[in-house]
């Protein structure tokens, strides 16, 4: 019953999506085509293709599992979200007029294009794709703990990778941005409906009265579960940490390539503005996800070598019947098959655009086009790699990406708000930002002089420093075409 449910669900709206983007859309013939949808995705398409890459398995499994395992550190979900769409309703416009101006198809397409120069975009390009394997990790992390659930012992771990990222690249290929957005519709809807009927039926399998009396309970029972540090205080997740993980999330959320990239594809300003709005109402969910984790709790739900990431799937199999397990599996191989396509979408295209264009300037478009979807293969399979090399939560993995993938923040709102910001100047910034996150004698000292702050976060400020103290030394003098 499990395997068939989550055969019908993924076939089902993987077929759906396919057909849907046919019927909307002829063969992609451009990039723009392929990577964009044509630049047409009005309010209700861009709402859900847009919430499909924000409330992926980092939502679902990953908050769940966080809140089981750490507890009110995972209150982290409704701040970042929040504070995420306040940044949007300023930023994500700016960036769909720029864009459609110029005709930009990717993030380092406006690197390169607001501070004349290639060499600062081909570096932007590779900086992203760093940052997109990374969170392609997650999903395909998420979606090989669905082909173990279903095909159970008969694949092993690696085996079932292996098949989680053969799906991730079959849909992307077949499919373009539309059909994404398609996807992305049906599994926010089935995400929702799921989440919330679990919630309402949870009280009653661990024994309280309502959900307001579940957390009551697990205040009384785990009172270092509802209250920071959480239940590991050596890890430092206090209130110092909550503040600045959800602002470096927030200010690092339409930095990523992916997202940026989904901004251009809107149809005007109003859509992309008018999504900025409705985006907070999705931050209610997490309500219900952090109370499933600690039901868990509560239950006493075990999972075998203790991965946090399969809390909720094992809750669910001990507790509910196997039909509420396959349509949870199901809703949860979608939130990791649609965002990751997405990704991977993202990463060729500035591959062939950014990379393989600076390089061969006289390549076809069709060429480019298809060097961009064979790319998507090699990409893949680093993410898969990183799956099988590496362990941690999925919440853990999405804010490294979200450290690593702020280094580029500083350029972008500087490229709305400093006229004198340089290619030179954002280049130091970057390379500034990563000796923070990433030579560890400098970490060292910066968690020294920032106790408990999220490293993503200290390093943007020193990125950001001195982006602005070297544009003082040598502003950018810009050519009236490339002003913002």
């Amino acid at each position: 019953m499990i395997l068939s449910l989550i055969a019908l669900i993924v076939g089902g709206t993987v077929l759906g999506s396919i057909v849907y983007g046919k019927v909307k859309q002829k063969r992609a013939q451009s990039m723009e085509d392929w990577a964009l949808g044509g630049r047409k995705m009005g309010l209700i398409i861009f709402w859900f293709l847009n919430a499909g890459e924000i409330y992926t398995t980092f939502a679902v499994l990953g908050i769940s599992g966080y809140a089981w395992a750490y507890g009110a550190p995972a209150y982290l979900a409704f701040c970042s979200v929040s504070l995420a769409a306040t940044v949007a309703y300023w930023l994500t416009p700016l960036i769909q007029v720029y864009g459609k101006r110029y005709g930009l198809v990717t993030q380092a397409d406006f690197f390169a294009h607001r501070y004349a120069s290639r060499w600062l975009g081909i570096g932007v390009a590779a900086a992203g794709i760093v940052a997109l394997i990374v969170y392609v990790q997650i999903q395909v992390t998420a979606l090989t703990l669905v082909v173990s659930l279903a095909a159970g012992p008969a694949v092993t771990p690696t085996g079932a990778a292996f098949v989680a990222v053969a799906m991730m690249v079959a849909f992307v290929f077949l499919a373009g941005l539309r059909s994404a957005a398609f996807a992305a519709g049906v599994k926010d809807v089935l995400m929702l409906a799921m989440v919330i009927a679990l919630a309402m039926t949870v009280s009653d399998k661990v024994g309280t009265a309502s959900l307001l009396d579940l957390f009551a309970t697990v205040g009384e029972r785990f009172p270092d579960l509802v209250r920071f540090p959480g239940s590991q205080p050596e890890l430092g997740l206090n209130v110092t940490w909550l503040v600045t993980s959800a602002l470096n999330v927030a200010l690092g959320t339409y930095i990523f390539p992916h997202m940026f990239q989904l901004c251009f594809s809107a149809d005007g300003e109003n859509t992309i503005r008018r999504n900025a709005v409705l985006q907070p109402i999705y931050s209610l969910s997490y309500f219900f996800i952090i109370a499933l984790g600690f039901a868990a709790v509560l239950a006493g739900t075990t999972v075998p070598g203790g991965d946090a990431n399969a809390i909720l799937l094992s809750f669910v199999d001990q507790n509910y019947p196997a039909w509420a397990l396959g349509v949870l599996a199901g809703t949860a191989a979608l939130l990791a098959l649609v965002p990751g396509s997405v990704l991977l979408l993202t990463c060729g295209s500035i591959f062939g655009r950014n990379i393989l264009r600076s390089l061969m300037p006289s390549i076809a478009e069709s060429h480019e086009l298809m060097a961009s979807r064979v790319s998507m293969i090699g990409f893949a399979l680093v993410a898969l790699w990183l799956t099988l090399a590496a362990s941690g939560s999925l919440v853990e993995i999405g804010l490294s990406a979200y450290a690593a993938i702020g280094m580029l923040a500083p350029g972008v709102y500087a490229g709305f708000l400093m006229r004198k910001a340089s290619a030179f100047a954002v280049f130091c910034g970057i390379i500034a930002g990563y000796a923070v996150l990433w030579i560890p004698a400098v970490g060292r000292v910066s968690s020294a002089l920032f106790p408990h702050w999220e490293i993503g976060l200290v390093a943007l400020l020193v990125n950001s420093l001195v982006m602005v103290a070297v544009s003082m030394v040598a502003p950018l003098r810009l050519p009236r075409a490339q002003t913002v």
